[in-house]
């Protein structure tokens, strides 16, 4: 997100005021600015596009919310000693992050692994009870996004891990706080080991089980009915890294509401939407089946069943031939890319050339099978943060230049 003091400032108008006047007490605001650390919550386009998100739907004065996990630290903090780079922790919270604010009472369990209890009652309907072998508290640590020359402030909600009391056992204490604190404790985990990517699966189930599950909540106080939530809130996924939200929505909405598949599948569909970022295919997520079947179980028989209707789907359209490169389980692996296109009505690239590709290559079968579900967003930047913020030289230039023309048109046109 960066720092977000003088952005705050600057969105709120009164940047100007509030540096004259630490100027007339001795202060330089740049100093005090250096004092705050960036929030390292991600790394590269991607987080940088989600912040973007955050910061033109408060400026656009448009309701919209971020959830994320509150990494205890970044990715790594870089130095350059004797001409190469040294990477150290990025402890960012080490002072702590003044903008944050607790919210214990919305805390969610978050269930992991142990065994499913199944059967079907005597009119046809399922019903499951998850017997969970680890369950940790998500707690939510809010950050209000301040919009420009709006009175909309968003939030950007942050979850951290927490014991959950109830469900430890003294004598597996230790090995349960170590679980826990590995949750939030750096963005991308080395995963180069099953137990690295089955840490990597947990953060993601983490976040998006809280998200939902807050949601959810937040939609039924307004409206007192799910029947409506697509058409009051959008899921847009950024990446991968949230697509366990499609069947975890449709858990939600079956084991915990009631809906039969159909109608959960009907308003999941119509509320989630996928940016792709990557056209590589080492770089398009995939999971061991095993490991998401032993982590998540009614997650994955929900994947499943999800894939069972997608082929038929496929099949009943005589496109049979394109299934496999369609598929959501193969190789014994589960494509997170795959769910997340049959799970959303809208899938879109970030650059008129990456969508280009996306439909006439990498996910070629799937554009042929769903005309019109892909589309094209180009990436935007944040123009107050990299050009008002940063070269206010600039700016008046192009403040000076754009009167000056405005002045020539209308000159112009009444003549």
């Amino acid at each position: 997100m960066g720092r977000l003091m003088v952005n705050n400032l600057m969105n709120m108008g009164i940047y100007d005021v509030v540096r004259d006047g630490l100027a007339d007490l001795g202060l330089d605001i740049h100093n005090l600015e250096e004092l705050e650390c960036d929030a390292g919550l991600g790394n590269g386009g991607l987080g940088r596009l989600a912040a973007c998100f955050l910061d033109s739907l408060a400026s656009l004065n448009l309701a919209g919310n971020g959830n994320c996990i509150r990494y205890h630290y970044g990715l790594f903090k870089q130095e350059i000693v004797n001409d190469e780079q040294v990477e150290k922790p990025d402890c960012w919270l080490r002072l702590g992050n003044v903008w944050e604010v607790w919210k214990p009472q919305h805390a969610v369990q978050v269930k992991f692994g142990g065994t499913l209890d199944a059967y079907m009652d005597q009119f046809g309907h399922f019903h499951s009870h998850h017997n969970p072998a680890f369950v940790v508290r998500a707690v939510p640590y809010d950050v209000p996004i301040v919009g420009y020359n709006t009175p909309t402030t968003n939030t950007l909600r942050l979850w951290d891990a927490e014991v959950d009391e109830e469900s430890v056992q003294a004598g597996v204490l230790n090995k349960y706080l170590n679980d826990v604190q590995a949750l939030t404790a750096n963005v991308y985990p080395d995963d180069s080991t099953y137990e690295g990517k089955e840490l990597r699966l947990k953060q993601e189930y983490f976040f998006v089980c809280a998200g939902v599950d807050q949601l959810i909540h937040n939609h039924l106080r307004v409206y007192g009915s799910l029947d409506n939530l697509a058409e009051k809130t959008a899921i847009q996924l950024n990446d991968t890294h949230p697509v366990l939200v499609i069947p975890e929505l449709m858990r939600v909405l079956m084991d915990d509401y009631d809906y039969d598949w159909d109608q959960a599948w009907d308003i999941v569909t119509r509320t989630v939407a996928y940016t792709n970022h990557t056209i590589m295919a080492e770089a398009l997520e995939r999971w061991p089946q095993e490991m998401m079947r032993s982590l998540l179980p009614r997650v994955y028989m929900i994947i499943e069943e999800i894939e069972r209707r997608f082929h038929y789907e496929v099949q009943h359209a005589g496109k049979e031939h394109m299934f496999p490169a369609m598929s959501i389980l193969s190789n014994n692996q589960v494509n997170m890319a795959n769910l997340a296109v049959v799970g959303s009505h809208s899938v879109n690239g970030v650059a008129k050339i990456h969508s280009e590709i996306l439909i006439n290559d990498v996910m070629a079968s799937f554009a042929s099978f769903y005309p019109g579900r892909f589309n094209n967003k180009t990436n935007g930047v944040t123009h107050r943060r990299w050009l008002v913020y940063s070269n206010p030289q600039l700016t008046e230039l192009l403040k000076n230049t754009s009167a000056t023309a405005s002045s020539s048109i209308r000159k112009i046109s009444k003549s």
